[in-house]
């Protein structure tokens, strides 16, 4: 008896690796697809009213899990030294999906947002479809947008440039 119900196992556990294999498959064949670049996009960010002059602009994009919480890391960044008022950044090799983008001028380049006593941003700040910030940052639906495949691009303003300039940054 026990060798019957012992073979009844064996058999049971080979249908389920096969099932599982079945629906596993169309899955690896689209991450394949992926992992060649045909799925793949890249994205040009054009930042505008960037001031004072000097600093590291930092940029990061996020999806909507990583979004919600500061901590996070993005799924693509970047840190350029600002040259101007207006500066380009591209981040390349993202999947497609729907991201978000938030960036602050490192004024003094001291690797973090400075913020006064009661926690409002001294230095210039931006979210990918101008969103505003009100008390905190804005939602992820406010500032989300859809990256396809191939070439992207969004453009963003700086936000709070004047209280950088009265911190005396």
């Amino acid at each position: 008896m026990s060798l019957l119900l012992l073979a009844f196992f064996w058999l049971f556990m080979a249908s389920m690796a096969v099932a599982a294999v079945w629906l596993v498959e169309p899955a690896r064949a689209e991450s394949l697809a992926a992992a060649t670049g045909h799925d793949r996009a890249s994205l040009t960010i054009t930042i505008e009213k960037v001031s004072p002059p000097g600093g590291v602009l930092r940029l990061g994009g996020y999806d909507a899990a990583s979004y919600p919480d500061d901590n996070s890391q993005p799924i693509a960044a970047a840190d350029v030294p600002v040259t101007g008022a207006v500066m380009k950044v591209t981040l390349k090799d993202l999947p497609r999906g729907r991201y978000a983008i938030e960036s602050f001028q490192d004024v003094n380049a001291n690797g973090k947002m400075d913020t006064s006593w009661i926690g409002l941003p001294l230095e210039p700040y931006g979210f990918s479809r101008d969103a505003r910030a009100l008390l905190s940052k804005p939602g992820f639906s406010s500032t989300a947008f859809a990256l396809a495949p191939g070439e992207n691009s969004q453009t963003m303003h700086m936000q709070n440039s004047q209280a950088a300039a009265t911190a005396g940054f």
